[in-house]
C-alpha cells in the first residue's frame, strides 16, 4: 500500500491492518479511528496521519503502511553535501532522494514529497541550531508527516550531545563526514522502527 495517499478507504485500511474491512468499520463507529463520512453515502474515509496513530496506540506494526520505495529528504546548507549525498544514494540505493538547502525549501518540500526519513544538518542556517531544530519540531507536529523519520547530521557535536538527541525527537545521528554505507544504516534503522 503505497504512502502517498492522504486519504484511505476501509477496505485499504483493512488490508493494511490486516483484519476485515467489518473490523475497520467498527473501529470507526465506536470512535476508536478518527476519519468522516462522504456525504451523501455510508462510505467512511480514513486519513493516514490517523490510521498511523490508531497503529502506534495500538502497537500494530507499520511495516505494512512504509512499504514500496523509500523517500529520503537531505537538508543541508553545504551544497557539496547534499550533491553528493543526493547522487551516492540515487545511484547505490533504491531509495528516492531529493535535497534541499534551507529549512524553509525543505519545510515546502516535507509536505510534497512526504519523506520517510529526512537526514537534516543541526547547523542549518549560520551555524545555529536554531534553524534546524524549529524544522524538526514543525516535523513532529504535522499531521500529514507521522511516518516521517528524522536524523541528524553534525560533525561539531560531541559524544553526549549526540547520545541527547534521542529525547529531542530524532531517530539517529549520523557523523560527518560518514561512509555511504553509515548513511544507509542509518535511514534502515529509522525505518525500522516502531514507537
Amino acid at each position: 500500500m503505497p504512502l502517498d495517499k492522504d486519504v484511505l478507504t476501509t477496505g485499504e485500511v483493512a488490508k493494511i491492518c490486516n483484519v476485515a474491512p467489518r473490523t475497520v468499520s467498527k473501529w470507526f463507529d465506536s470512535g476508536a479511528l478518527k476519519g468522516y463520512r462522504i456525504p451523501g453515502s455510508k462510505d467512511r474515509r480514513i486519513p493516514m496521519g490517523e490510521l498511523v496513530k490508531f497503529m502506534r496506540v495500538h502497537g500494530m506494526p507499520m511495516e505494512a503502511v512504509s512499504s514500496g520505495r523509500t523517500r529520503v529528504l537531505v537538508v543541508d546548507d553545504e551544497a557539496e553535501v547534499t550533491s553528493i549525498l543526493l547522487k551516492v544514494l540515487t545511484e547505490q540505493t533504491n531509495y528516492e532522494v531529493r535535497g534541499s538547502g534551507t529549512a524553509f525549501a525543505a519545510g515546502m518540500e516535507c509536505e510534497r514529497f512526504k519523506p520517510h526519513v529526512v537526514l537534516l544538518d543541526l547547523h542549518l542556517g549560520e551555524g545555529s541550531a536554531g534553524d534546524a531544530r524549529a524544522l524538526a519540531d514543525s516535523i513532529r507536529q504535522n499531521e500529514n508527516l507521522q511516518m516521517t523519520h528524522l536524523v541528524a547530521m553534525s560533525g561539531k557535536l560531541t559524544d553526549g550531545q549526540a547520545g541527547s538527541l534521542k529525547g529531542q525527537g530524532f531517530d539517529g545521528f549520523l557523523r560527518k563526514p560518514f561512509q555511504v554505507r553509515q548513511v544507509v544504516e542509518a535511514i534502515e534503522a529509522a525505518t525500522n522502527l516502531v514507537r
